[in-house]
C-alpha cells in the first residue's frame, strides 16, 4: 500500500506540471522544481538525531553523481516537455515503456542475457508503445517520441544507480541526485533564456507557478519515501508492479483536468505496455558482474 500510495502520487505531481504548459518555460520548471527539492533533501541527510550536530555526508565517484544527475535532468525535462505535447495518460503510458528499454540496454552493456520470457516481454511492450503513439505521431510527427526519449534517460539512470548501489545510503543517493541536477538544469534553462528562442525566455514567475513546482518537488520527495517504506517491508520485486498504479490515476486526472478522454486502442495499448512489465519482472534473468 506505500507503494501503490507513492506511485499513484507521482502522477498528481505530473498532473500539476501539465498545469503550467504554456505559463513558463519548461526547462525553468524542471530546475525550479529539482532546486526546491535540494534543501529540503539536505536536511534529510543532514540530520543526526537528537542533539547530534548537523553532517553533510562526503560523496565518492563525483563523476557518477554527476552521470546520474544529467540523467534525471534529461529524463525530467523530456517528460515535461511531453506533458505539454500530449495527454497525461498517453505521456505516462509510453514512459512505462522504460523497463523494456531497461532491460534490452542491461542485455547489451552489462552483458546480462534475458529468458525467452523477458525477450517476449521486450516485443509486448514495444508493441504497446507503437499503439499509444499511434495518434500522436500522425499529430505531432517526431516530436511524439519525446517521452520515449525520456524513459530511455530514465533507463541510464536506473543502470547508473545500479553501479552506485551499496556505496551509500539511499537518502544520500536521492539527495546527490537532486544535488547534481539542479545545476545542469538551471545552466539548460539559462541558454534557452539567452537563446531569445519563442516559449523559452524566463520572465518572473507568479506566485502560483512557484508553488505549483513546490507541490510537484514535495510530491516526488513523498513519493520517492513511500516507495522506499513499502520496498523495506516487502521487497523489490514485490514493489515494483506497484509501479502501474501511476496509469489509472493519470487517466482520471486526464478526465476531470484537462477534459482528455483515451480512446480503446490507446487504453489497448497501455495495458499491453503494463503486460510486458510484469512479465519481465516475472521472467529469470541470469545476472553478470557489471564492468565499473
Amino acid at each position: 500500500m506505500f507503494a501503490i500510495i507513492g506511485f499513484a502520487m507521482l502522477s498528481c505531481g505530473d498532473a500539476i506540471i501539465k498545469t503550467m504548459t504554456g505559463e513558463w518555460p519548461i526547462p525553468a520548471v524542471a530546475a525550479l522544481r529539482f532546486a526546491i527539492a535540494v534543501p529540503f533533501l539536505t536536511a534529510i541527510v543532514a540530520y543526526a538525531g537528537p542533539g547530534q550536530p548537523l553532517r553533510i555526508p562526503q560523496l565518492t565517484g563525483t563523476w557518477w553523481h554527476v552521470a546520474r544527475g544529467a540523467a534525471i535532468a534529461a529524463a525530467s525535462a523530456l517528460f515535461f516537455y511531453s506533458l505539454t505535447l500530449m495527454p497525461l495518460a498517453a505521456a505516462t503510458s509510453i514512459a512505462f515503456a522504460q523497463p523494456v528499454i531497461t532491460a534490452i540496454l542491461s542485455a547489451i552493456l552489462l552483458k546480462e542475457p534475458l529468458h525467452p520470457r523477458g525477450w517476449l516481454a521486450v516485443l509486448c511492450g514495444m508493441a504497446g508503445v507503437l499503439i499509444v503513439l499511434r495518434p500522436n505521431l500522425a499529430e505531432l510527427g517526431v516530436l511524439a517520441l519525446v517521452p520515449l526519449a525520456a524513459a530511455f534517460c530514465m533507463s541510464c539512470l536506473f543502470l547508473l544507480n545500479r553501479h552506485m548501489a551499496g556505496r551509500a545510503p539511499s537518502s544520500v543517493l536521492q539527495w546527490s541526485l537532486a544535488l547534481f541536477a539542479t545545476p545542469i538544469l538551471i545552466g539548460v534553462a539559462l541558454i534557452g533564456h539567452f537563446s531569445g528562442a519563442p516559449g523559452l525566455v524566463i520572465g518572473w514567475p507568479d506566485w502560483t507557478i512557484i508553488a505549483r513546482c513546490a507541490f510537484a518537488a514535495f510530491t516526488a520527495t513523498s513519493c520517492h519515501w513511500l516507495i522506499f517504506m513499502g520496498t523495506a517491508r516487502a521487497s523489490a520485486a514485490a514493489v515494483a508492479p506497484a509501479t502501474y498504479a501511476q496509469l489509472p490515476v493519470a487517466l482520471a486526472l486526464d478526465a476531470l483536468l484537462f477534459g482528455n478522454y483515451a480512446d480503446v486502442t490507446a487504453l489497448a495499448g497501455g495495458v499491453l505496455i503494463i503486460a510486458a512489465g510484469i512479465l519481465l519482472l516475472s521472467a529469470p534473468v541470469r545476472v553478470a558482474r557489471a564492468v565499473a
